[in-house]
């Protein structure tokens, strides 16, 4: 078992930056792939950025790509998104989540989920 606590969001102007943080409980920690999602209202929640067990490998929706990172440090059980250049369409609730046996961006896949931290971008 897996539980998940989303920090960082908040209220950021166009063209910020905000990091979300994730902390994991138990010791697998390092043994599971982790992903963000998001959904913003009225719309279905959608894929952000994943990172594979090591590190070593991360993946992002075209949305994201060149202003979001993901990164994880496993001696602390977190994963991290750093978000900068925030746009208004970037406003929603940020779920992490975690993967025992895939990496990738299928929602469907993922065994554990945070309760989400709400970023809202100003114009």
């Amino acid at each position: 078992q897996v539980q998940l606590v989303e920090s960082g969001g908040g209220l950021v102007q166009a063209g910020g930056s905000l990091r979300l943080s994730c902390a994991a409980s138990g010791r697998t920690f390092s043994s599971y792939n982790m992903g963000w999602f998001r959904q913003a209202p009225g719309k279905e929640r959608e894929f952000v950025a994943a990172i594979n067990w090591s590190g070593g490998l991360t993946y992002y929706a075209d949305s994201v790509k060149g202003r979001f990172t993901i990164s994880r440090d496993n001696a602390k059980n977190t994963v991290y998104l750093q978000m900068n250049s925030l746009n208004p369409e970037d406003t929603a609730v940020y779920y992490c989540a975690a993967d025992r046996h895939r990496f990738g961006g299928n929602q469907d896949s993922y065994d554990y989920w945070g309760q989400g931290t709400q970023v809202t971008v100003s114009s």
